[in-house]
């Protein structure tokens, strides 16, 4: 169904405004508050004032065509001074991890190995639904009954922060109303003078709760991958109300949700790869189906919009609609590779395993690209870094020198390759320094969090976090259920196969020596073509040989173990995040050539999915590979990647695949379906190409936005067909 006239004014509007975008001061005002106006009060109070006067300065933006009200600006921000000491927790907390970690700043050379010392703001879902059924001022109300029921200072603090920052919505939302009535529009007024300060009763309500407080909490808390999360769960209960009441029909619920997903991509238009997830259908607690009417609809004006931004991905429960699965088939093949299919099974197995209450589990979200955690439950470290996995099997083989520059890492703990009689030794003391790279990233993030909690509490983003108004703490002082920390281990697919072509060709067939290998691996096998040759002739990973299989099961199950393993400042755990974003071509640009056969600088695999170069064997058999993994060994989700060939895909073929590969045990399935032809046509003449839309590793871009180096490696994959 084509989106109204109204719709497309908005569209072109947003649009053309992405271009040209107003200058935010926001960051600006939160600097000059605290240093100027607010300077003598105690931190945790001058960051909440501060926070609230910034908010309440900003501009206040509506057009007579708007029935969503409040706009996000983000990016065109006035520069600002972040030395204030208040602030500037990242200069801390690098000076503490280089001074308290031992061996990070050798390491730190090779920032994607231990893990770069930056901090993510974002890749989390907070319980937004607490603003529609209480209002802001049934928030404040439980502060305000909290703070009467302790004696606890910091308890104290934490609640007079979060009613500020409360009242500061309520503040800036009633400039909004202010501004309503001068321009006329009296309907739009009436609903911002009800909500969010008190319980959305209607479907129209509830979206402009939402958004008031979307728009507010994005100020607070501005990092990428922030996701609504369930957003058909929550809303539906209104509209299905409003329709049984007949005050409001699917074609006017279907008007609000463009406009909401305009409204979200507005300051994102031109921005490809800021990665907001909706996860719509999925699991009630009951175990029942959650899809909804809604969670057609959303996804319908998805694809008519034709934009990027907010990813919408689908939970398809164990007990599906047929109708449902037929739709998301549809959604894979025909919505212009923008879809990401996620099985709950499969995923509500593997955090049940690690621990959540299966009451928890099914409400599980995708922060950005396919983060799993748990909606108003999680902290904002579910993805803070990469680690380049087959880079480390490098250093185990060099002792520390990296093929690709010379670096060396003088306290790499291997004797390296030449120096091990038996793999398994060998394979042994490589776990053991893996494990001990992983700690050093993980006890940064202590650091960081630590150091984070004084910083930047965010208080409003906190007030819908389940457990910290009930505790009286934030979420980096142990406020928050499941405090974990999240990172990408990326390319184990390869480092497997890296791992196993050492075992298979040094150890167990005596191909060459260990010298040999080295040697010929230092030379990106120049010189040593036949070796190349026989290496390569060696079983992957992907091709549906047992050994090799198994072989990856144990390492990604190794892997997994040392992440699940360690315990943060406040009781959670590591949680590793497969996907791969931009960085397979990344990655590989850092990598000599391997045990495996690959000649060096080529990209890495996506998520768990074999290698293009090892899928030799068909699909079938790469999906066999890939679903005789463990995977509830992944508990912050493991994504795969499924290049189509175009001439050979329909809805039903999809259907097939996806739900085999679910039902043998995988959790998430992307891919594309465009023809190579066209990908190289669009990198050669960029300008016939604007809206070329390809999945790139975990969200969707225009191609002609990507660098060159992504584009080839899209256009290299391997393209299935039967």
């Amino acid at each position: 169904m084509p989106y109204s006239e109204r719709i497309s004014k908005i569209r072109a509007f947003s649009q053309a405004l992405a271009k040209n975008e107003p200058e935010n001061t926001y960051y600006y005002d939160l600097h000059r508050f605290a240093k100027n106006q607010f300077h003598s009060l105690d931190r945790s109070e001058k960051i909440a004032r501060s926070t609230a006067s910034a908010i309440k300065n900003q501009k206040i933006y509506i057009e007579p065509f708007d029935n969503i009200i409040g706009r996000v600006f983000l990016f065109n921000h006035k520069s600002v001074d972040m030395e204030d000491p208040d602030f500037d927790h990242i200069t801390e907390a690098r000076e503490r991890i280089f001074a308290e970690i031992e061996d990070y700043a050798d390491f730190a050379q090779f920032p994607f190995v231990v893990g770069d010392t930056h901090y993510s703001f974002g890749h989390m879902s907070w319980n937004w639904n607490a603003i529609l059924k209480y209002g802001t001022s049934g928030l404040k109300k439980r502060c305000e009954d909290a703070m009467s029921r302790t004696d606890d200072i910091t308890s104290h603090e934490y609640y007079k922060g979060v009613i500020i920052l409360l009242t500061a919505l309520e503040d800036w939302n009633d400039l909004h109303v202010k501004k309503l009535l001068e321009m006329g529009m009296e309907k739009q007024a009436k609903i911002c003078e009800k909500v969010p300060r008190y319980p959305a009763e209607t479907f129209h309500e509830a979206i402009q709760a939402f958004f008031m407080q979307y728009i507010v909490v994005m100020r607070e808390n501005p990092g990428g991958g922030n996701s609504p999360g369930r957003l058909d769960y929550y809303l539906w209960p209104y509209l299905e109300r409003d329709l049984a009441n007949n005050t409001c029909t699917m074609e006017d619920a279907r008007e609000l949700i463009e406009e909401l997903f305009i409204r979200i991509n507005e300051r994102v238009w031109d921005k490809d790869g800021w990665t907001e997830t909706i996860v719509v259908g999925g699991t009630n607690p009951s175990g029942s189906s959650a899809v909804n009417p809604l969670s057609y609809l959303m996804i319908e004006a998805f694809m008519e919009l034709e934009i990027i931004h907010p990813a919408l991905y689908a939970r398809i429960p164990e007990n599906s609609p047929n109708e449902w699965i037929d739709f998301c088939a549809d959604f894979l093949v025909n919505g212009k590779n923008r879809a990401q299919l996620l099985y709950d099974k499969t995923i509500i197995e593997a955090l049940c395993k690690n621990g959540v209450p299966y009451e928890d589990a099914v409400e599980y979200y995708c922060g950005g690209c396919m983060e799993i955690g748990i909606q108003g439950k999680t902290n904002n470290y579910l993805f803070n870094t990469w680690h380049n996995m087959p880079k480390m099997v490098e250093f185990a083989v060099t002792k520390g020198l990296s093929l690709s520059d010379g670096k060396v890492i003088k306290s790499y703990r291997s004797k390296g390759l030449e120096n091990y009689d038996t793999f398994d030794e060998f394979y042994s003391d490589f776990i053991k320094e893996v494990k001990r790279i992983l700690y050093m990233f993980f006890k940064a993030q202590d650091i960081y969090s630590e150091v984070a909690d004084k910083a930047y509490p965010r208080y409003l983003l906190t007030s819908m976090i389940d457990d910290c108004i009930k505790l009286g703490k934030g979420m980096h002082s142990g406020g928050v259920r499941y405090p974990d920390y999240g990172s990408l281990p990326i390319g184990l697919p390869d480092a497997a196969d890296y791992l196993f072509a050492i075992k298979k060709a040094v150890y167990d067939d005596k191909v060459c020596t260990a010298s040999e290998l080295v040697d010929a691996l230092k030379a990106n096998f120049e010189g040593y073509e036949l070796l190349r040759k026989q290496l390569i002739a060696i079983p992957k990973y992907g091709q549906d040989n047992s050994e090799a299989d198994s072989f990856a099961n144990k390492y990604f199950s190794d892997v997994s173990d040392i992440y699940t393993s360690y315990v943060t400042r406040f009781g959670g755990k590591g949680k590793m995040v497969i996907f791969t974003f931009t960085w397979a071509a990344d990655a590989g640009m850092d990598m000599g050539a391997t045990a495996s056969g690959k000649l060096a600088h080529t990209p890495v695999a996506h998520g768990v999915t074999p290698h293009s170069s090892s899928m030799t064997e068909g699909i079938t058999a790469a999906i066999n590979s890939c679903t005789a993994l463990d995977f509830t060994k992944f508990n912050g989700g493991a994504s795969t990647m499924w290049d189509l060939d175009s001439s050979w895909v329909n809805p039903t073929l999809v259907k097939s695949l996806f739900m085999t590969f679910f039902k043998n045990g995988g959790q998430i399935f992307q891919g594309n379906t465009t023809d190579v032809k066209e990908l190289i046509a669009a990198q050669q003449n960029p300008e016939n190409f604007p809206n070329l839309m390809v999945r790139v590793g975990g969200f969707s871009a225009r191609f002609v936005t990507l660098k060159k180096h992504v584009q080839d490696e899209i256009i290299g994959r391997i393209r299935h067909n039967c």
